[in-house]
């Protein structure tokens, strides 16, 4: 029994350095000669026992293995690199014969030496053999993006389109400006500068609200601008539009223009006339309208559409404009206002008459009618209400510099004719002009050229008859 003991732990120890020794074998020697192993592998079988026999088997197994594992990749990288013809390519030393790490081919020994994923792996690759890629758009971020390869250069202007908040503020200007130079073209242009979008309708009503704040001239030229807007920018729908926005603001605008329903409705009566509007635009209404300044204002235009003749004369509903009135009419218009301020005394009615008339242009007649009332007149008072009349004109700049100029120049040249009917003509003027000059109305230039008559003096009748010079 002691022998089998001592037996067993001898062939434990020979089995614990016999391990030892193949460990370090397989370290010194991993691809060792084969015989080494047969002979091993003989001992094992005389002395081991069947468990600890298997357990050797097993790792011989695994090394077996190793060593295939490794003879394979060695064996594939040295042929891929005989391949290329290099002379270093056997040699792992070299510079030239390492293995690059950044290699695409597979180093695990599994495959069989191709690039991953065909070629198609990896940032940078050209893809797979046999697919086919779209055209792309260069991208103007791309480092290696040539402006100058990409053809011509189209460059467009892009207009924002204007905010409804600032669509007024951007309007009022326009309308305005075209009430001083009646020009529908330019207006047109400016428009076709500006990207109004779906709000190009809201011009319509806010230049109408403009007008009927203003005076009968600017209505006229609305009506003007929606004609030749109707046939280029807006359409009929879009004026109908506006229309509508305003029948339902009536409310707001009566607040600053009492007559707002009544001047609603000319437009309306006119827009139709000119086809601005289309012609079942108040059918649209009847019945359904619960606004009763709404009502007025269609009302009103359905019986200026019913008129004999409707169509022409609603070329004149707004009157006509100052600059149209015929010379006759205006100095008519202007003696009648001047005998209504004597009779009255109201300067500010006055005033309101001569703006009305909007003839700035032609104020030179108002003071030659005055100079030449004060010459007819008998008595001091006609004189004294002129001279007031003239100074809060002149004062609040209705009657300019220029106009008040012309208008006593055309008395000067014409007093010797005023003298046949107005014997005392000239001290009358001379009297007149002073105390305008006095009151501030005339410059001292233009009463200085004031004509004057010499007085002719004789001596006494001694003398007889001859004139003293």
């Amino acid at each position: 029994m002691a022998t089998e003991v001592g037996a067993l732990s001898s062939a434990q120890q020979e089995d614990g350095m016999l391990s030892q020794d193949n460990t370090k074998e397989e370290v010194a020697h991993p691809y060792g000669d084969d015989d080494d192993d047969i002979l091993n592998e003989a001992e094992v079988n005389g002395n081991w026992t069947p468990q600890e026999k298997a357990l050797h088997e097993a790792r011989l197994k695994a090394k077996a293995k190793r060593r295939l594992r490794k003879s394979s990749s060695r064996n594939s990288t040295s042929e891929s690199l005989s391949e290329s013809g290099d002379p270093t390519a056997g040699d792992p030393h070299s510079p030239k014969g390492k293995v690059c790490t950044n290699d695409r081919k597979s180093r695990t020994g599994k495959g069989r030496g191709l690039p991953k994923k065909g070629g198609a792996g990896g940032k940078g690759v050209w893809g797979a053999a046999g697919m086919v890629y779209e055209v792309e758009e260069p991208d103007a971020q791309d480092p290696n993006y040539d402006e100058s390869a990409q053809g011509d250069t189209v460059y467009a202007t892009v207009v924002p389109e204007v905010d409804e908040k600032e669509l007024e503020k951007m309007v009022n200007p326009i309308v305005q400006e075209y009430f001083e130079h009646g020009d529908t073209k330019e207006v047109q242009l400016l428009l076709k500068e500006l990207n109004l979008g779906p709000h190009k309708y809201e011009f319509s009503s806010v230049a109408v609200s403009l007008s009927l704040e203003g005076k009968a001239s600017h209505r006229e030229l609305t009506s003007r601008l929606l004609s030749d807007l109707s046939v280029k920018l807006l359409s009929q729908n879009d004026m109908a539009r506006a229309f509508d926005k305003m029948l339902k603001e009536l409310p707001d605008l009566i607040l600053d223009t009492p007559e707002a329903p009544q001047m609603l409705g000319q437009f309306i009566a006119r827009a139709i006339a000119d086809h601005v509007l289309p012609m079942s635009f108040l059918d649209c209404y009847k019945g359904k309208v619960d606004c009763e300044h709404a009502r007025v204002a269609l009302d009103r235009a359905a019986v200026l559409l019913s008129m004999k003749r409707a169509m022409v004369r609603l070329d004149n509903v707004w009157g006509v404009g100052g600059g149209l009135k015929p010379v006759k009419h205006l100095v008519k218009e202007m003696n009648l206002l001047l005998k209504e301020y004597l009779n009255s005394g109201e300067v500010s009615e006055a005033e309101r008459c001569l703006r009305e008339l909007e003839v700035p242009h032609f104020h030179h007649e108002l003071v030659y009618e005055v100079v030449v009332m004060v010459l007819e007149s008998k008595g001091n008072t006609a004189s004294h209400m002129m001279i007031k009349l003239l100074q809060s004109f002149w004062k609040t700049g209705l009657i300019t510099v220029d106009q008040m100029n012309r208008g006593f120049q055309r008395v000067y040249n014409e007093l010797p004719e005023i003298n046949l009917d107005v014997p005392h003509a000239h001290s009358i003027m001379e009297t007149f002009v002073d105390l305008c000059y006095q009151e501030s109305v005339i410059t001292k230039q233009l009463r200085d050229a004031c004509p004057s008559r010499g007085r002719k003096r004789f001596v006494s009748e001694g003398d007889g008859g001859v004139i003293k010079n």
